[in-house]
């Protein structure tokens, strides 16, 4: 593996949480990796929304398929950097295990209900669901992965939320400070880090405007309205002229697609690699302590902005959609106040956590809010709905 000095070397990791010996025949972010594919909570990732509830068709994304194509994008732009392509894999197929079932409806839900009692965002639950509640090992709870991974996988933060994570942190024998540190300082975090967050506003512009064309709630006439789409469409049909015939509509769409991904890829290698030239970083503590470096051309970024515009107010928030997320976020209100007043309708090992004799050997009555938060951020749509109809008799989503 020939890495750049300012990419992430496994053989220099800060470590993990608790010491393990390394495996002979993996570094330390392929076994970070292959424990997050492993995991509960990844294999729940393909029964969750991404836009469009789970039942509601068998080729829409989820958020397992979503995961892979930002890690296969990560990964295409990481080789071209020199950067670490197993960290860059591992933190994008990581990045969603805390979300909740119907999507960023089932979070605001979540949020709502948790106002009082520590709030709820999908970001940090992933970091809470491989530091504490993946039950897989004799030794410890959650995956014990690797500082870079977790700090890769806590991709925002509030200054509250840092201050408590610092506190809950190792001392890291370089003394650095834990994954909450750099929200306290404003420094960046690695650029396979980087390079993730940025490969996932790339895959989910493209394949949601796949899903939102085969949904029909948003047209390839609607489309040719963003510059970014109709550029690559109008390639593709200069290119392949049989692309206009009748019948050869999805293949066009794909072929756009695909164009349009290509672009933004060489975009953010080209314009990434400048930024490199322009800070001259010689290290990854060179890397925190710059402004971020994986980024779109300005034009890029501009064109990206519009087009993600174009989708939040045609498909996003299209009427057919949020009609289907404000059940959805019933459900989980539902879930919630059930929960709540009755937490032994959950299974047994998050029950026995809820019960007063528990909560008052581990000396804080508001846990029992967050084990109820965690047990709904767990499932996945299916069951949500199903346990719903179980506690209500309403069968919401159908």
């Amino acid at each position: 593996m020939n890495l750049a000095s300012y990419a992430s070397d496994p053989t220099f990791s800060r470590g993990r949480r608790i010491f393990e010996k390394d495996a002979p025949t993996r570094t330390v972010f392929q076994r970070d990796r292959d424990r997050i594919v492993h995991s509960t909570a990844f294999r729940r990732l393909v029964y969750k929304t991404q836009v469009f509830l789970n039942h509601e068709g068998d080729l829409f994304r989820t958020r397992l398929t979503h995961s892979l194509e930002v890690a296969q994008l990560a990964r295409s732009v990481a080789r071209s950097l020199a950067l670490n392509e197993d960290l860059v894999e591992t933190i994008a197929l990581a990045h969603d295990l805390g979300h909740t079932p119907f999507g960023h409806a089932g979070q605001e839900a979540l949020n709502a209900c948790m106002a009082e009692h520590g709030g709820f965002e999908h970001n940090l639950q992933s970091l809470r669901v491989v530091d504490c509640l993946e039950e897989r090992y004799p030794d410890f709870d959650g995956l014990n992965l690797c500082f870079e991974t977790r700090e890769g996988i806590l991709k925002h933060c509030s200054r509250l939320n840092a201050i408590a994570l610092e506190e809950n942190e190792p001392s890291f024998s370089d003394g650095k400070g834990g994954v909450g540190l750099r929200f306290l300082e404003r420094a960046q975090p690695s650029m396979e880090a980087q390079l993730c967050n940025l490969a996932d506003e790339i895959a989910y512009n493209a394949h949601d405007i796949d899903d939102g064309v085969r949904s029909g709630l948003i047209t390839i006439d609607q489309l040719c309205e963003v510059p970014l789409f109709e550029d690559f469409r109008q390639q593709a049909l200069s290119t392949h002229v049989r692309l206009a015939e009748s019948g050869q509509s999805r293949r066009l769409l794909y072929e756009s697609i695909r164009l349009m991904l290509s672009a933004q890829v060489y975009d953010v290698v080209s314009a990434t690699q400048a930024a490199i030239q322009l800070a001259q970083p010689r290290s990854v503590n060179d890397v925190r302590t710059m402004p971020r470096l994986v980024q779109f051309s300005p034009e890029m970024g501009e064109r990206s902005q519009v087009l993600k515009t174009f989708l939040t107010c045609n498909l996003y928030r299209h009427p057919k959609v949020v009609s289907k997320m404000d059940l959805a976020q019933q459900v989980v209100r539902d879930l919630f106040a059930a929960y709540c007043s009755s937490s032994r309708e959950m299974q047994a090992d998050f029950a026995a956590r809820s019960l007063p004799e528990t909560q008052q050997a581990l000396g804080d009555k508001g846990l029992s809010f967050r084990i109820v938060a965690d047990y709904i951020a767990g499932m996945t749509d299916r069951f949500a709905a199903r346990e719903h109809e179980r506690l209500t008799g309403q069968r919401l989503l159908a």
